[in-house]
């Protein structure tokens, strides 16, 4: 055993690079604190390489292909029944060479900052003490769990035939046809994805509905549209197994019996498990949940000293990278920057479903709001088709809904359905974390025409 000489003696440890524990690596470095983050793989975690940032640019590149069919109604020299070409290939070249721009940029940082990066998965192993892959040892009175989550597969035979939602990012061409396990967002974000860019998607989803936590009236104007874009939605599914046809494609067999074959692809958009195996929590007597999840309390502080959890591994909050990424720096401001109040404030988070088009919602549901405050709700609906979709003549529609409660009718949710919800959500959600009411929405002027100009003259 090395004895105490051996050790890198700093302030904090961080293990895993993603972008919790960059946040919390370079907010106490901003307080002057000697920091060491370990990440045996890219920087970035989940979000940069098998999540947000790749999905995104997919969504994007989807979402023009979209734009460019609906050409030929805007007067474009364009076949009225086009399908324009698209290369995947070429496409995820672009695609990876913006993700490893984000890569250099966190490595100059990093350097820039003093970090010390350890490529080596990281464990815990004692109080305030922390072992590397290679013997390293380091020891630090303040240790950041931030090793996210990977998406699970559900225990049914042939789930190995399948592909989960990190897979999807090295596929090089739409499969002509897929099937997608799952009503969740990654499921509905990779259905929309894989329509527009040339697959037969269809979807299979346990419940009745999808998105369960999102409002109801604006998933079921989504799946209305989806519907019309030519995605089956399959409710109230139960699969059994995955098997492989003769002619070696996939078919799924559900509960009752039935086959559906002929698929290329079944991706699983089951669910994510925390990445809590494996990093030594026994030597500090922390005891994750059933589902893997760290307890924290609202400091983010798990039961042993000086040992804390952000992002997915805690499950505390959204599993949002903003969520991560807030938590990371309230918990470096508490430690570091002499703000000891400071916290992870997680009531109204925004966040957005990147389907086609996007769903975005801040605040509560009708129906959060109906159990909370009773009779004393007040909802207001805006039920249109956009400009684009109508010169294009989409049958696509938006819904943006509004929802108040008490005399002074103070905004509590916020759920838009349509073209740029993405963008217009975030200062609408500043005002209602500030308490507007409905009437400072009527106050304030219309931009005109927009689809954002609803949100002010509902009535």
């Amino acid at each position: 055993m090395s004895d105490e000489t051996d050790l890198l003696h700093v302030d904090l440890i961080v293990i895993g690079g993603g972008s919790g524990g960059l946040a919390a690596a370079f907010r106490a470095a901003e307080y002057g604190k000697r920091v060491a983050l370990l990440e045996p793989r890219e920087l970035g975690g989940t979000c940069v390489n098998v999540g947000c940032v790749p999905k995104k640019a997919m969504w994007l590149a989807a979402d023009l292909r979209l734009r460019i069919e609906q050409g030929a109604r805007f007067g474009f020299d364009l076949p009225m029944d086009t399908r324009v070409a698209f290369d995947w290939p070429s496409f995820i070249t672009d695609r990876q060479r913006y993700i490893h721009g984000i890569h250099d940029s966190y490595r100059k940082r990093l350097d820039r900052d003093g970090i010390v990066v350890l490529p080596s998965r990281g464990r815990l192993a004692g109080r305030d003490l922390v072992e590397c892959e290679n013997g390293t040892r380091l020891t630090a009175p303040h240790i950041v769990l931030a090793t996210g989550s990977h998406p699970q597969r559900p225990d049914v035979p042939g789930a190995d035939l399948g592909c989960v939602s990190d897979d999807f990012f090295s596929w090089c061409e739409a499969p002509a046809r897929v099937a997608i396990i799952g009503g969740g967002y990654i499921a509905i974000e990779l259905a929309g994805v894989l329509q527009a860019l040339g697959s037969q998607v269809d979807v299979f989803v346990r419940e009745q509905r999808l998105l369960r936590q999102a409002d109801a009236e604006l998933v079921e104007q989504l799946q209305d549209n989806y519907d019309q874009q030519g995605i089956e939605l399959v409710f109230g599914y139960g699969l059994a197994a995955v098997h492989r046809e003769a002619d070696g494609r996939l078919q799924l067999e559900a509960v009752d019996g039935s086959l559906r074959g002929g698929y290329d692809q079944v991706l699983f958009a089951t669910g994510r498990r925390p990445n809590s195996d494996g990093i030594g929590l026994d030597t500090v007597g922390i005891t994750p949940d059933a589902r893997g999840n760290i307890p924290v309390d609202a400091w983010q502080a798990t039961p042993a000293p000086g040992v804390y959890a952000v992002g997915d591994i805690c499950g505390c909050g959204p599993a949002l990278t903003p969520v991560a990424i807030a938590a990371a720096r309230r918990l470096c401001d508490r430690l570091f920057g002499g703000k000891p109040d400071a916290k992870l404030d997680a009531d109204n988070v925004p966040s957005v479903v990147f389907s086609h088009p996007p769903l975005a919602m801040v605040g509560m549901t009708e129906a959060e709001a109906r159990a909370a405050h009773g009779d004393d709700v007040h909802v207001y609906r805006s039920n249109f088709r956009p400009m684009r979709e109508a010169l294009a003549e989409s049958p696509q529609r938006s819904l943006f809904k509004l929802i108040c409660v008490g005399e002074d009718r103070r905004v509590v949710g916020l759920h838009l359905l349509g073209d740029a919800a993405d963008e217009i959500l975030q200062g609408f959600a500043v005002a209602l974390k500030m308490g507007a009411t409905l009437d400072d929405l009527h106050d304030t002027v219309a931009i005109h025409p927009t689809s954002a100009e609803e949100v002010v003259l509902m009535r």
